[in-house]
């Protein structure tokens, strides 16, 4: 999978312009401010995610205008395909292959590409909301099928909370409780056996990657800790009696909280170096070989399942690393199409992008 062009109008503060990457390694250089990152997020919006700087869609629009249009022309599945979005009143409105879809949702799957930037240094060092997003966003590129299931569970999960404020006024809604436990533990059974069928395939390539960037000294590890008390379950059965099992069991704490407190909305991955957990333990370096580590094994496990290497997006990723641990990245990254955002050339690259004020230039024209 690669990009063959990028349009782009009234994004940010992008010129329009069109882009035409090489299919290998393109570096996109500039000083700070100058619209590199904005590059970097356009790519990715059309993963069908949220922007990965946490921002809203009518931030993604040019000051002063009222619609922006982003235009990706790709190569995926032995044949090119298109992806065109108007971006207008607080919604991203796709075009795939000429077919209007409705929802973002639709295109999730079509392109696929993994993104780090400096903001994802948090995946770590924040609480488990970010590690579950994670995990979450990795298997919808995989199974666009598991985002259905997610909104079911979220829906499942609204419906109870709700039920659980209403019940101190009304004792005689708690008789109805228990259909909301059965349905939430059938649905949340589903999403955990997907998380941990996904981390028994990341945890291989995620430990590879950081003995490469830590030169060997140190092993990197992930598992999946469910808030039900399960490690390893057997089957999908086990974790959904398991999980009725804690929800009646807390059901009284629940309706005095108001809300669900046990379900796989509250389960967290612990990543761990040398077997001690990286959050509490793990210096600043480690923290942010470790979440290279995973992004990158993110990148070979989506790219062993669809049968094709998605795009790698990398904003800021080698400022901070050393010049044997940069060419180790780099050739790892060998026949994947890359975009790498820096602010002085510090590597070899088929193609050099420069960005002045939202205005990009090829390396033959500077």
């Amino acid at each position: 999978m690669f990009v063959k062009s990028l349009e782009f109008e009234n994004y940010r503060n992008l010129e329009h312009n069109t882009l035409y990457p090489t299919e290998g390694i393109n570096v996109i250089c500039g000083d700070n401010a100058q619209g590199k990152t904005n590059l970097i997020e356009c790519l990715w919006l059309f993963t069908g995610g949220r922007s990965f700087r946490g921002s809203k869609e009518n931030e993604l629009i040019r000051f002063g205008e009222k619609s922006a249009k982003i235009n990706l022309c790709f190569y995926s599945m032995n044949r090119e395909q298109t992806i065109e979005m108007t971006i207008q009143q607080g919604k991203r409105k796709p075009v795939l292959n000429d077919v209007a879809k409705n929802y973002v949702s639709q295109i999730v799957g079509s392109f696929c590409a993994v993104v780090f930037s400096p903001n994802h240094l948090t995946l770590i060092k924040n609480g488990p909301d970010e590690r579950r997003s994670f995990i979450d966003g990795a298997i919808c590129q995989i199974k666009p099928s598991y985002a259905v299931l997610l909104s079911r569970y979220k829906k499942i999960l609204n419906e109870r909370n709700a039920l659980l404020k209403d019940i101190p006024r009304h004792r005689e809604l708690e008789d109805t409780l228990d259909i909301w436990n059965e349905r939430l533990a059938a649905e949340g059974s589903l999403i955990a056996m997907e998380r941990f069928s996904y981390l028994k395939k990341l945890n291989e390539p995620a430990l590879s990657f950081y003995e490469g960037i830590s030169d060997g000294k140190e092993e990197l590890s992930i598992e999946y800790k469910m808030n039900c008390g399960i490690k390893e379950p057997a089957d999908r059965k086990e974790i959904a009696e398991t999980m009725l099992e804690n929800l009646r069991r807390r059901q009284n704490d629940d309706i005095y909280c108001g809300y669900t407190t046990v379900g796989v909305h509250r389960d967290d991955l612990i990543v761990k170096i040398n077997n001690r957990e990286a959050r509490s333990f793990g210096s600043q370096g480690q923290q942010r070989s470790a979440v290279l580590s995973m992004k990158l094994a993110e990148a070979a496990v989506l790219g062993k399942e669809k049968g094709e290497t998605p795009v790698i997006l990398l904003d800021d990723v080698l400022s901070e690393l050393d010049s044997s641990r940069q060419n180790y990245l780099l050739r790892k990254l060998s026949g994947m199409q890359v975009f790498i955002t820096c602010c002085e050339m510090s590597v070899n690259a088929e193609n050099v992008i420069y960005m002045n004020d939202g205005r990009i230039r090829n390396s033959e024209e500077k």
